[in-house]
């Protein structure tokens, strides 16, 4: 199964569950995560379904390049961090 890590910085608005699926894709994977608490949706996609600027995907330590698809399939034993990126200085 592949784990779903989301970062603290999510914590201050909702709650941030940890994840186990079997989901074959990023975007499967997410749809699990969305399902266990609905409102984490609007914080990681926008509108259109695409991850919101601010956010930053690591599978297995690689970044995730595609934002719009998110179809990057999940390995059986694959990590998954959903980070927000802070700005300031």
């Amino acid at each position: 199964m592949a784990t779903l890590i989301f970062t603290p910085q999510l914590a201050r608005f909702t709650d941030v569950p940890e994840i186990h699926t079997d989901a074959a894709t990023l975007r499967a994977g997410l749809e699990n995560a969305f399902s266990a608490n609905p409102r984490l949706r609007s914080y990681v996609l926008d509108d259109q379904g695409r991850l919101r600027p601010n956010v930053a995907v690591f599978i297995d330590g690689h970044t995730v390049r595609d934002r719009i698809h998110l179809d990057v399939p999940l390995g059986t034993g694959s990590t998954v961090h959903v980070l927000q990126a802070l700005s300031g200085g």
